[in-house]
């Protein structure tokens, strides 16, 4: 019976033996080397996050102040103010411009020519200029008074005058060689036509012939303009320009 108990009890100090040595081996294990770290827990998540300091924004501030800013963009919007300045400038002058150039047009007198789209006073002002023309450019010698009484009714201002040079030796010789002065209109042009006055340009054919001994005619081609006013309801003469200097 002692040796029984005996071999009981030897078992039990070696079943205590080996329960120590296993409590004391991971112990050991535990203090040489850690745990690995398993997943972070929301907790110690939130934990971490509050003991790490936060970014301050005057060191992003900092680090976008040092980067390197583009060149072409910033240029672009300094100069942009001016350029608008001087567009505005030009278009200011060049509406200043226009509105004295308008004006200017419309006084001119090549703005308000109506020889074109008045017809009916176009007409009008040909038909009694070329009468005109050919009454004070004939001359009969047999009868200066016709010649008188023409230059009295289509002719005024300074047209009076320079008739009266132009006719000079024709009145002159007349008499003497019994001359017949004919002129004919062949083609007239109104080359303006503003209200009460005209300026045209007329072509025409003049016949001078000597009735005394020996009869003898000349013909010849004149070419000159004439300014006109209408005056009683008739158009007259009021100068004469033979283009010569």
């Amino acid at each position: 019976m002692s040796t029984t108990r005996h071999l009981v009890n030897r078992q039990r100090r070696l079943a205590t033996v080996a329960a120590a040595e296993r409590t004391a081996t991971p112990a050991a294990a535990t203090t040489t080397a850690p745990e690995p770290a398993g997943p972070d827990t929301e907790s110690e998540r939130e934990s971490r996050s509050e003991d790490e300091p936060a970014d301050e924004p005057g060191e992003k501030v900092e680090e976008v102040e040092e980067a390197p800013r583009p060149v072409g963009p910033l240029r672009l919007r300094v100069s942009l103010p001016a350029v608008l300045c001087v567009l505005t400038v030009l278009l200011g002058s060049f509406a200043a411009w226009s509105f004295t150039s308008a004006g200017t047009l419309r006084d001119e007198p090549g703005r308000q020519n109506t020889a074109l789209t008045d017809i009916s006073r176009t007409s009008e002002v040909k038909g009694q200029i070329t009468e005109a023309v050919g009454a004070v450019f004939s001359y009969n010698y047999a009868s200066p008074a016709k010649a008188d009484t023409a230059v009295k009714t289509y002719l005024v201002g300074k047209a009076v005058q320079q008739h009266k040079d132009m006719l000079a030796e024709v009145r002159a010789q007349a008499p003497k060689q019994k001359l017949v002065l004919t002129t004919t209109v062949t083609e007239s042009g109104v080359e303006l036509l503003d209200g009460d006055r005209a300026r045209l340009l007329i072509f025409a054919d003049q016949s001078n012939t000597r009735t005394g001994k020996s009869e003898e005619t000349t013909y010849a081609a004149a070419m000159f303009a004439v300014d006109a006013v209408r005056r009683g309801g008739s158009w007259r003469i009021s100068a004469i320009d033979t283009f010569s200097r």
